[in-house]
């Protein structure tokens, strides 16, 4: 992988434990993951359609969570279903709707992502949601689909903060455009190889003789295992220098993966995109470990593709990519997973919570001092 490190970057974009508005991401700050362009934005709301929205609760010394609303389109998402596919790495978790996509191969809700006990309540929301849209006035059945991650090192997540209408909040603020990034909604709480995590973007654009397809990612990070990134000097060495008294590399931990595409592929191929997806939280050394939630939710938002929920016709006929044009995708898809994740530490500033508990900033000073070694090699 090539490296890079722009000149105007040094001392300025270095700002250590300050705001996440203070804190680069890692491209800007000059690390340079995988081969593939990104999307202007380099976030999952480069795929035509997506809207991400968020809420953030921090209060007093000991809430800290939140809600993070992943929309494929703006429209009714119950009458216009999208071609979806889950696949589970490591199954110790929570994801409400998951069997009835593997089943039907399709999405009819947005994807909430929040704290663990908070499933339910986010579930109910997304209930509510559906059944009060207009043309929805006679649906009895809906598969809510929520995802999670346990925050409850630095949120006491007994007290279950979260309520319906902080999801509600959260869908009617998605909107495309840049993506809030760090300990904001659902990431708010989290950690990631013991330094401080949370929500995390990227998105990948394959070239024109590839399809031109977008594949965007979200993270939500909560997981742990040995820190790797590309660029840097590897192995025992790069752990010991980002050692922080709050690592503990056979930390456990869950990592929520969403998939975004305007690719035209079936649920068959978004599960195996799913499946690559995950490949990027390994890239960056993590394990699945026994008591991870480690999941990737997959979805296409190709207008042809869409599913109605009621339609006269008894045939469906859409147009899908063959297999043999899919690899770039999973190339994208790793990738953008990869960068995301790091994207989810590099924006997130050091967090207090929970009984005093700390999770430090990911130290850019000591990476910085790591790539001017590499730079002089």
């Amino acid at each position: 992988m090539k490296f890079v490190i722009s000149a105007g970057m040094i001392g300025l974009l270095f700002l250590l434990n300050g705001t996440a508005a203070e804190r680069p991401r890692v491209r800007e700050f000059g690390i340079k993951i995988g081969v593939l362009p990104t999307g202007p934005l380099n976030a999952i709301t480069d795929v035509e359609g997506v809207k991400i929205g968020q809420v953030t609760l921090i209060r007093g010394d000991s809430i800290r969570t939140g809600v993070t609303a992943i929309l494929p389109h703006g429209g009714n998402i119950f009458q216009e279903k999208v071609p979806a596919a889950v696949f589970v790495a490591n199954g110790f978790g929570k994801l409400t709707g998951s069997t009835q996509i593997e089943e039907l191969g399709q999405l009819e809700t947005p994807i909430i992502l929040t704290n663990t006990l908070s499933v339910p309540t986010a579930a109910a929301a997304l209930i509510s949601h559906t059944l009060d849209l207009p043309g929805n006035e006679t649906v009895v059945s809906v598969n809510a689909v929520v995802g999670e991650t346990n925050d409850s090192m630095l949120n006491d997540i007994r007290l279950r903060a979260v309520t319906e209408e902080h999801v509600l909040e959260a869908i009617q603020k998605a909107e495309g455009g840049p993506v809030r990034e760090g300990s904001v909604g659902a990431g708010t709480g989290t950690t990631c190889y013991g330094f401080k995590g949370g929500i995390g973007t990227a998105s990948r654009v394959l070239p024109e003789k590839a399809g031109g397809y977008t594949v965007g990612i979200l993270v939500q990070t909560n997981h742990g295992g040995n820190l790797r990134i590309p660029g840097l000097s590897a192995g025992d060495r790069l752990r010991e220098i980002l050692r922080s008294p709050a690592e503990d590399t056979s930390q456990e931990g869950s990592c929520m993966v969403i998939v975004a595409t305007d690719a035209p592929l079936d649920s068959r191929n978004l599960e195996r995109l799913a499946k690559r997806a995950l490949l990027g939280i390994a890239r960056g050394g993590g394990y699945y470990s026994n008591s991870s939630g480690d999941y990737a939710i997959a979805f296409s938002t190709a207008p042809k593709n869409r599913i109605p929920h009621r339609s006269k016709q008894r045939i469906f006929s859409g147009e899908f990519l063959a297999n043999q044009a899919v690899s770039p995708l999973f190339m994208a898809a790793a990738e953008a997973t990869e960068e995301a994740i790091l994207n989810s530490m590099f924006q997130s500033p050091s967090m207090t919570g929970r009984n005093g508990n700390r999770a430090p900033s990911i130290p850019l000073d000591k990476i910085k001092s790591m790539m001017e070694e590499r730079r002089l090699e």
